[in-house]
């Protein structure tokens, strides 16, 4: 079995230090700036791990997951094995514990080898996951976070047909029933549905309520009336499953409330925040794969007598895509540090989101670019890469939702 361990290391107390300029004491630490690529021994740990496993166990199925528009098994199997799907969950519900910088790198290191693969890690991770471990009772958390760190698959259920952007226009609707809740609706666009076991879904009880009617439910694949429909067939990540989900007089106890009723709009509004890094984490990865497989090929390459990448507007150009990968990369651990640290840091996510979409535009343009006719066909990664970029400008929040965010934050911080 493919399993990541984690170390439970301690930093040896540092000596004290006394400011010249006060009496205050304070730790060497204190002084200690580290750069924003210094990882913990366990996040280093697991970097290396999942770097691996993407290599070893993910990477000889891309081509053919691609082609069949499905999701390996033995990959998602592989996946709870490893311990990369309960990434944050404690070690006590069977997951490993560890922090969001983490769970980030899992989703960096698979999107190199298959952003499919990364977003499948990545939405059960940084929202379905999280959801639990913020919003659910102790019961729902016993209930359901083992089984999503050892072997149930989750979706989230947001987006509608009438509601994308505008998610809380969602006409999804849960209605008390005694003891229970009956959901009708339908939800579109739901990334892992077609494999999902566990089913987070956003319903209002009550539309006159607006966005403050909005409640977020926990529904098991197998409830009478749930029906995960049309499998949608995309321009990239192919195999990552995005469906239609029905909801046809789904009953579900009150205790399924996730959080509390009327309080799921805050819910989404959160953990898309986060879910926003893991995005820019997956475009990332996907940026630096693209540059890793096109650059040895620059070097091999001959033409006139020279390798293609010691042509001086060949430099320019890959020298340019390098700073812009390393600029994402700061973009992205810096709004993952800032989440943990407790700070405020939905425009640093919103900032890492956009940034890390456009740059994985580019990178994988470029690369096909560069490779030249053995790079637009599919014999080469490169494509790929490239039919994968553009969801990034999409989902869980588009490039024009992430330019207001960052502008409805600024604005409010220079007219205070």
């Amino acid at each position: 079995m493919f399993r990541i361990a984690l170390t439970s290391s301690r930093r040896i107390a540092q000596p004290l230090l006394r400011r010249a300029f006060t009496t205050s004491v304070v730790s060497h630490q204190d002084f200690v700036s580290k750069s924003l690529h210094t990882l913990s021994e366990d996040e280093q740990m697991m970097q290396d791990a999942v770097s691996r496993f993407a290599r070893d166990i993910v990477q000889p199925h891309v081509s053919a997951m691609d082609e069949s528009e499905t999701m390996e098994p033995s990959v998602i199997r592989g996946l709870f094995d490893a311990g990369l799907m309960g990434v944050e969950t404690s070690v006590d519900l069977g997951g490993a514990g560890a922090s969001f910088t983490s769970a980030i790198l899992v989703v960096e290191e698979l999107a190199k080898i298959d952003p499919s693969v990364s977003v499948l890690c990545d939405v059960h991770n940084t929202l379905v996951n999280t959801v639990f471990r913020t919003y659910a009772s102790p019961e729902l958390q016993q209930q359901y976070l083992p089984r999503l760190s050892t072997d149930a698959l989750g979706c989230f259920c947001l987006s509608e047909p009438t509601a994308g952007s505008d998610a809380f226009a969602l006409q999804t609707r849960a209605t008390a029933d005694g003891s229970d809740y009956i959901i009708n609706g339908a939800k579109m666009w739901i990334t892992n549905s077609n494999e999902a076991d566990v089913f987070l879904v956003f319903a209002t009880i009550d539309p006159s309520l607006g966005y403050k009617g909005i409640t977020c439910f926990v529904v098991d694949r197998n409830t009478p009336g749930l029906t995960v429909a049309k499998k949608e067939k995309k321009l990239g990540i192919r195999a990552s499953s995005t469906c239609q989900v029905s909801f046809d007089d789904v009953r579900v106890p009150k205790s399924s409330v996730v959080g509390e009723v009327g309080k799921g709009y805050k819910i989404a509004i959160e953990i898309l925040n986060e879910g926003r890094i893991g995005i820019a984490a997956q475009m990332l990865g996907l940026a630096q794969g693209a540059f890793d497989h096109v650059m040895p090929y620059l070097f091999q390459r001959k033409q006139f007598g020279t390798k293609i990448g010691d042509f001086q507007a060949m430099q320019h150009q890959y020298a340019q895509i390098a700073t812009e990968i390393e600029a994402a990369r700061l973009l992205t651990y810096n709004a993952a540090r800032m989440k943990e640290e407790g700070k405020p840091f939905a425009k640093e996510a919103a900032m890492a989101k956009l940034y890390a979409s456009q740059v994985a535009e580019r990178a994988s343009s470029k690369a096909v670019e560069w490779m030249g006719g053995v790079g637009f066909t599919r014999d080469m990664p490169v494509e790929k890469y490239y039919r994968d970029c553009k969801i990034g400008a999409i989902y869980e929040g588009t490039s024009n939702i992430q330019l207001q965010t960052i502008a409805k934050i600024l604005a409010k911080q220079y007219q205070e």
